[in-house]
């Protein structure tokens, strides 16, 4: 959503080049500008992983899977809202199922655009009863979570943007000052919202399980065990967490990786 209106965009990968297509607005060279810093933000493309991949090289267990996905840019979300609410949504639920009541979210209270709904803004939840979100999936802690979170940006009580230059120390505590953000949600959004690659969300199971199979370890790891595994790592935790997720998907054949 671009100025209060959803915007249509198509990427595609054509060889070395990004075709992108816009529909559903008015093109105009404000309008490509927006979107062009927004794809810049979605698909990590101004990321340097240079360092990662020297780190990389001098590691036995790293190198292996970093070249495997050799160009893999980590993703974020379009906005912090956006990554907190994917975030309160998985709470305790599967990918599978998260995406499920994601999506119901999106087509109930998302801008109509063509045959399907941009995700929703604060603006379009703030006035959302908790019954109507509890009706999609969600219980009754996750809708007033998401219900607080869309009236304090739209008031201005929170402002999403001031996290940017936050120091993670910072940007942990003040989220897990919001209700329904704790230890993990707030981790998830600092890699996936915020971009940053050195967090690794220790609290989520399945990420804990991928880093034990990645490692061979026997005995199953904890946040504290976990955090202390991955030091020697430091600082690209988040993207071995994102790589694994990778290692993951192609294993149950979501990828067709080349």
């Amino acid at each position: 959503v671009i100025d209060g209106a959803p915007v249509d965009v198509s990427a595609v990968q054509r060889g070395d080049e990004l075709v992108v297509t816009l529909g559903g607005a008015r093109i105009s060279s404000r309008l490509k500008d927006q979107i062009i810093a927004a794809l810049k933000r979605l698909l990590g493309i101004e990321v340097d992983l240079s360092g990662f991949y020297r780190f990389a090289g001098s590691d036995k267990r790293l190198g292996p899977l970093a070249q495997r996905f050799r160009g893999f840019k980590p993703p974020r979300f379009s906005t912090l809202f956006e990554a907190l609410v994917n975030g309160i949504t998985c709470q305790q639920l599967s990918l599978t199922v998260g995406i499920i009541v994601l999506n119901r979210l999106v087509d109930r209270h998302g801008r109509e655009l063509g045959s399907g709904h941009a995700f929703p803004e604060p603006c379009d939840l703030k006035s959302a009863g908790p019954e109507q979100l509890v009706r999609l999936g969600y219980s009754h802690n996750k809708a007033r979570a998401l219900i607080e979170l869309s009236q304090a940006i739209s008031e201005g009580r929170f402002e999403p943007n001031s996290f940017e230059q936050a120091s993670d120390r910072d940007a942990l505590a003040s989220l897990q000052h919001l209700r329904g953000i704790g230890r993990w949600t707030a981790e998830y959004a600092l890699l996936r919202g915020l971009g940053r690659t050195n967090v690794f969300p220790c609290d989520d199971v399945g990420a804990r399980n991928n880093l034990e199979q990645w490692l061979g370890l026997r005995n199953p790891l904890t946040y504290d065990s976990a955090q202390r595994v991955l030091r020697k790592w430091a600082p690209y935790s988040g993207l071995i967490y994102l790589h694994l997720l990778l290692d993951r998907l192609e294993h149950l054949g979501y990828l067709n990786h080349q």
